[in-house]
């Protein structure tokens, strides 16, 4: 039975919704930046930080616990309607991604709960580049498979992890960027010197798709070198 005092508190989960059509498909790498991005833009915004925002409350309660993500898709008319409930929402350069507050992991508004989490296999047209130098860098385990949902969520996590080591300094310096950032696949020799260091590592829970415990993401931020 688990003792981690995380799992006795109220629940909740950050929603986050990429919309997929049919004819035009984001990219996968590109779902999974945006979807990172998205998680620092909620993070930061006032809504969530200020004194009495209307979100922070919701912010404070799920970060007091597990921090759960779930991705969902969505297309046409339900993400119109996706887009109408309070959120964020994030373009790349062929990803849509909203990101909504917190939500009680079992009270997602009724146009959210409806969408479907399976079928978000998205695929890359050709290799993503290498990223400049000086970018702070998801890197993502080598030997764990995901579906495109579950990786942008494990992206979201990396990016979050990164956000609560940094200075406040710090994380000024990069919303200023934009939230410039990365997310590639490790090569393995190098996901071994990743994970043996002090960078921050997402190890999920084992709610879904692999096994709890697992290391998914190193965010390699600069500034937390």
């Amino acid at each position: 039975m688990s003792t981690d005092p995380r799992d006795s508190r109220p629940q909740f989960v950050l929603p986050l919704v990429v919309r997929i059509e049919r004819d035009a498909p984001p990219s996968r790498t590109d779902a999974l930046e945006t979807a990172a991005r998205a998680v620092l833009l909620l993070r930061s915004d006032e809504r969530a930080t200020a004194d009495g925002g209307e979100w922070a409350e919701a912010v404070h309660d799920w970060e007091d616990a597990r921090i759960r993500k779930v991705v969902r898709r969505a297309r046409g008319a339900e993400w119109r309607r996706a887009e109408a409930l309070p959120g964020i929402t994030v373009t790349g350069k062929s990803a849509e991604v909203r990101v909504f507050p917190p939500v009680p992991l079992d009270g997602w508004p009724k146009d959210l709960a409806r969408l479907q989490v399976s079928g978000t296999e998205l695929e890359d047209p050709e290799a993503p580049a290498e990223p400049e130098p000086g970018t702070p860098v998801l890197w993502l385990n080598p030997d764990v498979e995901m579906s495109a949902g579950k990786a942008m969520a494990q992206a979201g996590h990396g990016a979050q992890l990164a956000w609560l080591a940094l200075s406040a300094a710090d994380r000024q310096l990069w919303r200023e960027t934009g939230f410039a950032l990365a997310v590639r696949t490790a090569r393995p020799e190098q996901w071994q010197a990743l994970t043996s260091g002090t960078l921050p590592v997402v190890r999920d829970a084992g709610f879904t798709e692999i096994a709890p415990g697992s290391c998914t993401v190193v965010a390699d931020h600069p500034a937390l070198r």
